[in-house]
């Protein structure tokens, strides 16, 4: 497997390992209802965990939850920081929101994800948060984390990214953070929906793997769910065609990528690490007579687009609409 399929394989695994789990909004609940109110008490999928005072020392382990923190203004002192690819910088920082953490001080914990108990100890946190599955998974040090500082384990992987906005606010106190950026949002994507003049749909999102097919994504995913925002009429895989689905993700076989995607006008491949392979999969002779190779409607859906958060939706939102103005 090249190194852009082992990256897409760590990312994917976040989106279909947790197949039976509840959304993150009703696995991280709070006790208290009070904005402002502590100590609270979180239920969360790895246990329950009590914050005695509105946390002011956050390290993130899961640098894809690190940008939703930043989003709602939580004092986040460091995180883990990813692999170094397309879709992040030099340190490991997703691109959306590498500025933001910059400018906020925010320093690396440990790189390429290889958890440091030391070094997240080192920080003094007063909160931790984490994942508790896909490549940034930290569940099995979740008994070592909760004996250096609060923790809390989410799947950021199944709900929305508002979801898990709001689920991280409550966790953190930063509630009215989180309602100003999601009215913020949705006000700028009513904005950019009347900007857009639609190509032919319906639409379908996929990461394509050459060889070992590709992951199409379906229409409940959070890129689904972004298009439809803008006006897009989003069509998924037929259920005879994905040799397994979960999450909103449905694996297809290179043999059966032709009919899986017989009935999408317009195509956007998702970056996953590298370059996005659009030259690649439009010169597939199987897949020439795809009605949106044939017509030159296939799309790079945008570097940031893989991992939405606040920053990231944005920028996909942005991009898209540049395509089709």
């Amino acid at each position: 497997m090249s190194r852009t399929l082992k990256l897409l394989a760590i990312g994917m695994i976040a989106l279909l390992a947790t197949g039976c789990s509840q959304s993150v909004s009703e696995e991280a609940e709070s006790t208290t209802t009070t904005d402002g109110q502590w100590p609270r008490t979180i239920t969360h999928e790895a246990g329950e965990t009590t914050i005695p005072e509105q946390p002011l020392r956050i390290v993130s382990t899961s640098p894809s939850i690190t940008g939703t923190l930043l989003a709602v203004d939580a004092p986040v002192v460091g995180t883990a920081s990813a692999l170094v690819t397309s879709l992040a910088d030099d340190k490991g920082f997703f691109t959306q929101w590498a500025d933001v953490a910059d400018e906020r001080g925010v320093e690396v914990v440990y790189s390429n994800l290889e958890i440091d108990l030391d070094a997240i100890d080192s920080f003094e946190p007063d909160l931790i948060i984490g994942a508790i599955s896909g490549g940034d998974s930290v569940a099995a040090e979740y008994d070592q984390l909760s004996d250096i500082a609060p923790t809390v384990l989410l799947n950021y992987a199944e709900p929305s990214w508002q979801e898990l906005t709001e689920t991280v606010a409550e966790i953190t106190g930063h509630e009215d953070d989180a309602q100003q950026i999601l009215a913020e949002y949705d006000e700028f994507v009513s904005e950019q929906a009347s900007l857009i003049s639609l190509p032919e749909q319906p639409v379908t999102v996929l990461s394509y793997m050459g060889a070992d097919g590709g992951w199409v994504l379906d229409a409940d995913s959070q890129q689904g769910l972004l298009l439809d925002s803008i006006g897009f009429d989003y069509v998924g895989v037929a259920p005879e065609f994905a040799s397994q689905s979960n999450n909103g993700v449905s694996q297809v076989s290179p043999e059966n990528l032709p009919a899986a995607l017989e009935q999408s006008q317009t195509l956007f491949l998702m970056p996953t690490g590298g370059p996005t392979p659009i030259e690649e999969f439009t010169g597939n002779a199987l897949l020439a007579n795809l009605p949106a190779v044939k017509n030159q409607r296939v799309f790079d859906l945008g570097d940031q687009s893989f991992r939405l958060d606040y920053y990231s939706a944005r920028s996909t939102v942005e991009h898209v609409v540049s395509l089709f103005k």
